[in-house]
């Protein structure tokens, strides 16, 4: 760490460290100085925590900036691994997207590589459309688009949410107070923002709200439509709400690729919103621009946001607030008063709803007859004695004899790609009228307007495990193309076991309850990095559920691969070149797993594949299935099970 580190302040450094998982980290740590004591003292801690807090750190040999050279104040030098060095002066502003915030574009190509991906195949994390409709503009018309002057169009790339959200960037000041100058010096040269333009403003802290007012910015913001929403996660968990449903249905009608841009940390397919394809992660003053620009099509580096007072052009550089601006400003951010009365509110004030709560009698819960929240099933059948699921074969009748772990018999449930989030395995966003989720909600009486979301209903297992697999976006390459070779998306697959269902299309869990009442086990085949993403435990839950024994894919994420480890779902890799696509699997063929008798953690396991006319081939893969205390976790069933044993064993 040099001397770029030192000279970050703590808010910057906690972003950097909360976009972890982007780079491919658990966490991203930066040590205790005396940026870290600034931060104390300006968010209101007292003297006496101050000096207890970095007396601490010193007398531990923890305080300081380490440094290669012996720079650091108390740790001297430090012997790294790798070093990886990073001249600042290269760091240029740039935006991620369209579908993964590890794709970074910087800003000045945005508009050129929207344009590329409009008609690259989906293969190359294209749209796979037609360059000649690029262009096209499309009226939107009825009674719920706004009253303009002109005609309402949309087009490929037009910006239909802008969102300032996620704790990532609210809830640090240098950010938002630049996005607050940007719409000051915007508004005061006479920009605007349409009013089609979904905008959102979700500071991570009444603290902003405050700051913003007493800087006198959050009057601008309003003006261009960035208006408080609420504080936490909002758009970028898909809580933005829905567009107007002319909007919609002129995305719909006529296939355009709009887009989102948004200052959160996860922009997966259909997370923000399912009918915008294109989803951008920008700094908060970004999304601002982007916002009066309405576009992603236009270079913010060399093209004008839009027309100002007299009809004159304005840049981007002409509003973009520097540094001295936003340090003048800092003193309404950093105010330890306003801080120590915020808190004190959370304590002393818990609210006239919270307060209503009373106590519940008794040490077992009562389930409540809700769509919100049901007793799960993790535990039914529970015994004292270890247990584990082992997968029948389609012959069985329930005693097989089979060794833990090996799956017999099995069908596919689904071949997918790379790149499979836990997005993708469960979705946290709106939930769709004729998925299995939205017919299960609408069977017991809850109309469409009151769905809200996945995110909002994890307590309640039927909708959880409805919504695994069921993203709008997700492909399942067992599905053959259309005829122009598009992939048909959306959780479906082909029920493969013989009998009256035998080759038809289905939403993946009614195959998956079809497929649990015949007895067959289910397995899934994937490429690299199965189940990147946030941490999503019903990912791996809803897996579960849906009686899939096995994941097999050319890599794995390692927070997925181990919850799916803790659910009793094994995760198997490929080894060397093999992938599924490589051995041909089309999805009709039949699956048998053989670990290693003893679940050695990492050990070699075979997949004996049965094709359609009865000949086999056999792969040699990897079980990952990586620890002793993971094996006890399999043994038992899965985490929770373990977990239970051993507090009814104390």
């Amino acid at each position: 760490m040099g001397e770029g580190t030192r000279s970050l302040a703590l808010p910057d450094r906690a972003t950097i460290a909360n976009m972890a998982p982007e780079y491919g980290a658990t966490m991203g740590f930066f040590p205790v100085d005396e940026k870290t004591m600034d931060y104390f003292a300006g968010t209101g801690r007292t003297k006496a925590e101050i000096e207890a807090f970095e007396a601490y750190f010193k007398a531990q040999g923890l305080f300081g900036v380490p440094g290669t050279e012996g720079t650091a104040d108390s740790m001297g030098k430090i012997e790294y691994s790798q070093v990886v060095q990073l001249t600042l002066g290269t760091v240029t502003p740039s935006l991620a997207g369209p579908k993964r915030p590890q794709d970074r574009i910087e800003l000045g190509n945005v508009a050129s590589q929207f344009e590329t991906l409009f008609s690259k195949p989906q293969s190359e994390n294209g749209f796979n459309q037609s360059a000649k409709v690029f262009p096209a503009r499309y009226p939107v018309c009825g009674a719920g688009t706004p009253k303009s002057e002109t005609q309402v169009t949309i087009g490929h790339g037009d910006v239909l949410i802008a969102a300032i959200t996620s704790c990532t960037n609210t809830s640090n000041p240098s950010v938002m107070l630049a996005a607050g100058l940007l719409a000051k010096k915007a508004v005061e040269a006479g920009l605007r923002v349409q009013p089609h333009i979904k905008t959102s403003l979700a500071p991570g802290s009444r603290i902003v709200t405050e700051y913003q007012t007493e800087a006198g910015l959050l009057p601008y913001l309003e003006k261009l439509g960035f208006a408080v929403a609420g504080y936490g996660c909002t758009t970028c968990i898909g809580n933005a709400g829905d567009l107007t449903p002319e909007l919609n249905a002129a995305i719909t009608t006529h296939n355009l690729i709009c887009a989102a841009v948004l200052s959160g940390n996860r922009n997966f397919e259909a997370r923000i919103h399912p009918n915008l394809k294109a989803n951008f992660l920008a700094s908060p003053p970004l999304v601002v621009a982007y916002a009066i620009a309405g576009t992603v099509n236009r270079d913010l580096m060399t093209e004008p946001l839009g027309k100002g007072k007299g009809g004159k052009d304005v840049y981007l550089g002409d509003i973009w607030p520097n540094s001295n601006e936003i340090y003048q400003l800092l003193k309404f951010a950093l105010k330890g008063r306003a801080f120590r009365e915020n808190y004190a509110k959370v304590k002393a004030e818990p609210g006239a709803l919270w307060e209503k709560v009373n106590g519940v009698a008794g040490q077992a819960y009562t389930w409540p007859d809700s769509t919100y929240i049901a007793e799960p099933p993790f535990f039914a059948g529970f015994a004292m004695h270890s247990i584990a699921a082992c997968a029948q074969p389609e012959s069985a009748n329930g005693q097989n004899g089979t060794e833990l772990g090996t799956v017999q018999g099995a069908r596919i449930m689904a071949l997918f790609g790379d790149s499979i989030t836990t997005d993708h395995i469960s979705p946290a966003g709106s939930i769709k009228e004729n998925s299995p989720a939205g017919q299960w909600l609408i069977a017991q009486g809850v109309q469409k307007a009151d769905f809200n979301s996945y995110g909002a209903r994890r307590g309640h297992h039927e909708v959880m495990m409805r919504g695994t697999f069921a993203n709008v976006r997700i492909k399942n390459l067992m599905i053959p193309p259309d005829l122009e070779g598009a992939c048909e998306e959306g959780g479906v697959t082909l029920y493969q076991h013989q009998g009256p269902h035998q080759g038809n299309k289905m939403a993946i869990f009614d195959a998956a309850m079809q497929y649990q009442f015949d007895g067959v086990p289910t397995v899934i085949f994937a490429g690299e990095e199965y189940g990147t993403g946030s941490s999503r435990d019903w990912a791996a839950k809803g897996t579960q559920l849906l009686g899939i024994k096995a994941v097999v894919a050319r890599s794995f994420e390692r927070i997925h691969r181990a919850n799916l480890v803790g659910m009793g779902v094994l995760p198997l890799q490929f080894q060397g070149n093999d992938s599924w696509e490589s051995l041909g699997l089309k999805g009709n063929e039949r699956i048998d797993v053989i670990p290693d008798s003893n679940l050695t953690p990492q050990s070699d396991a075979t997949l004996r594949i049965t094709l359609a006319d009865g000949s086999t081939l056999e792969r040699t893969l990897t079980l990952r299935v990586d620890t002793p205390i993971e094996v006890d976790y399999y043994r038992s069933g899965g985490i929770l099970p373990f977990v239970l044993r051993q507090l009814l064993a104390d």
